[in-house]
């Protein structure tokens, strides 16, 4: 590590410039030393799992919020979410810490660009303060103003905009059927649905008559009525039952329905109470999710639903031009084009504050978070960013690059995961951590400027910042047929048709919000010549920690019948749930096979700790005494994905889910490590493993949204190699893709644009990469270019 004086720091001098982090041992860390420059931009990369996320996260950014958790008073920290304590020997010279994450939780539609952004906060004091009201009405709080408060919601829709309702077409598809043979399409299958039928006939109703023949006024009844009357049900006799009468309750088709949809936690019946209903406008707030009263309040004569649907430019030239009457709408609409400013000059001027969030992309989403910081003006602050270029196309890095410059020019650090090499290229510093992932990582190669990192022989990084990996020269694929998809008019996209070819590689290029995502949405198993379809996404394989690697791949069927063959699990008369932790047997019944307890504290959060009695292990004491080559089943849920592969070297059951994991880089995970741990791109690349193990017949389409965003360049062309494995094997790959290396190495791209939003939506050009990258429109051509060997 070059000198601390080389660096300008005499210690003779009180002021440390440096934050120095002495022995951290977070994850793979091994008794890190480093030391970090305040005030400028530091970039920590290294390969996926070397350790660089747990350096500046979970250690820099926990140790700061730490010590910031130590000024708050005892009951009001048990308000907030704590990271809890890093395992670090010591950190000099840490400022305050802000950190912005890519969250993994998926937003509600009740999120919107405007909630994101505060935006819609100061709308509504706008409306409630300058707003002109009809006379005789009396002021509204700003609350009256939100859709997502009872006092604002449209009692009609509850503040969603949209109805549910349902028809007797959609109930009664076939109406020639009678009631006994299954006219009412909605009901529940099995008992529930005899029971329904059993009630009818008791309350006197012909369940035998074809539907179409029962008089309007019967039909609607059982269709639609709220009303649930109780009657005694004598069941037909059968031979070999005793069946005894009981009491059964009436529930109508609808409010089966309407009551399935909004209540059941089983996604399968919800999908099927969704094909009965039929989602449209609210007819009372025409979807504007507001009552009558705050429609009824004007500023600039539209009202606040109307302002909120238009794109953020357009709304700051409406305000601009209504200036305001009074002193408190001019001071108010100056605040609102501030924030304004700052989301547009991150490229997302096309935006509407009432765009709900779950429709933005990774990318989008950051950069709102972005804009939301800064316009706080802190100063002094280490900002820790979360790969802010993730779901970025190249001409968006550059105004996140002018972003990250603001910041520090504002007087803070500025502290970056990142694997993009013009965010490295770009920074005044560099942190590699490495040189494998796992416990190959852990170390930090090099702590100084970027130029030095080219000496540095360990280094992924230095073979792809400085140009020492050229892109292998591939043979472009003929197709063997093609995939129309359109015309499509959905969000942007206007009456547009693509033709994909099969049995090649394809990628779908566009600045963010240009509609690649809308585009790749639309290719369905229906569409000719598809086949099979896999969607690969980045959604979280499993939503609670008793989701795992090894559970989600079925490996863990696997090892549980590796147990249950030993002698002692034989012996014992052990089966293979016995080895389950989710099912009561050999579980640890204390922690209920989680592994941990929560411990309430008074004034404090509660907070997790290891399972008093399992010690962790998820499973009781005679479980444990069941070994194979030595281990336990908990010693072999914390192996990692590569000592496993070596432990079930002869096991060809689990060793093909093992390799698939390898090829795809995830060597480094541990089997049993929670799927609430995992990132967006681990997550897809596990899925993408699961597809790979599976023997596959015929033709298969592949669907990938953004499969390197949170990959090193090295992670990338392991990735990229699997896919143009699939279809050298006759399949075909279609990746909506941000990363110019992989649409150089394509065989066909298709770019959207030429802009994001309603200035986007069109192809701007298709053909093989060397076609595109010489179009005119559009911004990819000339990344696109640069990118081609």
């Amino acid at each position: 590590m070059p000198s601390l004086r080389a660096h300008g720091y005499d210690h003779e001098h009180e002021h440390d410039p440096f934050v120095r982090v002495r022995g951290a041992r977070e994850h793979n860390l091994r008794g890190v030393d480093v030391d970090v420059p305040r005030d400028v931009i530091a970039v920590f990369t290294g390969v996926s799992g070397s350790g660089k996320s747990s350096l500046a996260f979970g250690t820099i950014y926990a140790e700061a919020q730490r010590r910031y958790f130590e000024s708050v008073a005892p009951y009001a920290r048990r308000l907030i979410h704590q990271v809890g304590a890093p395992r670090v020997g010591e950190i000099t010279g840490l400022p305050p810490a802000v950190s912005l994450q890519q969250r993994r939780a998926a937003p509600t539609s009740r999120s919107s660009v405007g909630t994101v952004t505060t935006l819609s906060n100061s709308l509504r004091m706008l409306y409630s303060r300058a707003g002109d009201y009809p006379a005789g009405a009396e002021r509204l709080d700003s609350d009256a103003f939100s859709p997502n408060t009872a006092a604002g919601a449209c009692p009609e829709c509850h503040g969603l905009g949209r109805v549910h309702r349902t028809t007797e077409e959609l109930l009664v598809p076939d109406p020639s059927l009678s009631i006994r043979d299954g006219a009412i399409a909605a009901w529940p299958g099995a008992w529930q649905g005899k029971n329904l039928r059993d009630v009818l006939d008791a309350l006197g109703y012909d369940v035998d008559r074809p539907w179409r023949e029962l008089p309007r006024s019967e039909r609607d009844w059982i269709l639609f009525t709220d009303e649930q009357p109780v009657v005694t049900v004598h069941p037909v006799r059968e031979a070999d039952r005793i069946q005894r009468p009981y009491q059964g309750t009436y529930m109508s088709a609808r409010r089966y329905v309407m009551k399935t949809f909004s209540d059941s936690k089983s996604p399968t019946l919800r999908a099927k109470a969704e094909r009965f209903l039929t989602s449209e406008p609210c007819p009372a707030c025409g979807g504007s999710r507001l009552r009558p009263e705050a429609l009824a309040v004007t500023f600039a004569g539209r009202t606040i639903a109307e302002l909120a649907a238009l794109p953020l430019t357009d709304l700051a030239a409406c305000l601009r031009d209504a200036g305001g009457t009074s002193e408190t709408a001019r001071v108010l609409t100056a605040d609102l084009l501030s924030r304004i400013d700052t989301v547009v000059e991150l490229g997302l001027g096309y935006l509407s504050p009432d765009r709900a969030t779950p429709t933005l992309s990774p990318g989008e989403l950051q950069r709102l978070r972005l804009a939301t910081q800064l316009r706080s003006g802190l100063f002094g602050v280490v900002y820790v960013l979360d790969e802010p270029s993730a779901g970025l196309h190249p001409a968006d890095t550059e105004a996140l690059l002018g972003v990250l410059d603001r910041l520090k020019a504002a007087g803070n650090s500025v502290f970056v995961v990142e694997h993009h090499l013009d965010v490295m290229r770009h920074a005044d510093w560099l942190v590699d951590v490495g040189p494998g992932a796992g416990e190959h990582g852990g170390r930090v190669l090099h702590s100084g400027p970027v130029a030095e990192l080219a000496d540095v022989p360990d280094s992924a990084t230095a073979r792809y910042l400085f140009g020492r990996a050229p892109a292998p020269a591939r043979q472009v694929r003929a197709p063997r047929g093609w995939l129309k998809v359109g015309p499509v008019t959905r969000h942007n996209l206007r009456d547009v048709s693509v033709e994909f070819p099969l049995g090649a590689f394809t990628a779908v290029t566009g600045v963010s919000g240009s509609g690649k995502s809308t585009l790749i949405g639309e290719i369905t198993e229906d569409l000719d010549g598809v086949g099979r379809l896999v969607r690969v996404d980045q959604k979280p394989i499993g939503r609670t920690p008793r989701s795992n690697l090894a559970t989600y791949t079925g490996l863990f069927d696997v090892v549980r019948k590796v147990f249950a063959a030993t002698d002692e699990a034989r012996a014992r008369g052990y089966g293979v749930g016995r080895f389950s932790f989710n099912v009561p047997g050999g579980r640890c019944e204390t922690c209920q096979g989680e592994g941990f307890v929560s411990v309430e504290l008074l004034f404090l959060p509660s907070t997790y700790a290891p399972c008093p009695d399992c010690r962790g292990a998820r499973y009781n004491p005679e479980t444990l005494e069941v070994t194979h080559r030595g281990r336990t089943v908990a010693e072999v849920l914390d192996l990692t994905v590569e000592a496993a592969a070596s432990f079930f070297a002869d096991t060809p059951g689990a060793l093909r889910s093992l390799r698939a994991l390898l090829d795809v880089g995830l060597g480094y995970l541990r089997l049993g490590q929670p799927a609430t741990e995992l990132s967006g791109g681990e997550a897809q690349r596990i899925k993408l493993a699961g597809e790979l193990q599976r023997v596959r017949r015929g033709h298969t389409l592949y669907l990938l949204d953004e499969p390197t965003t949170g990959l090193h360049p090295a992670d990338v062309e392991l990735l990229v190699g699997r896919l143009h494995e699939l279809v050298d094997a006759g399949h075909s790959v279609v990746v909506a893709e941000h990363d110019m290396a992989v649409a150089a190495g394509a065989d066909w791209v298709v770019d959207l644009g030429p802009g994001g939003g309603a200035e986007g939506g069109r192809v701007v050009a298709s053909g093989p990469p060397e076609r595109v990258a010489r179009a005119r429109a559009g911004r990819t051509a000339p990344y696109l270019a640069a990118a081609l060997p």
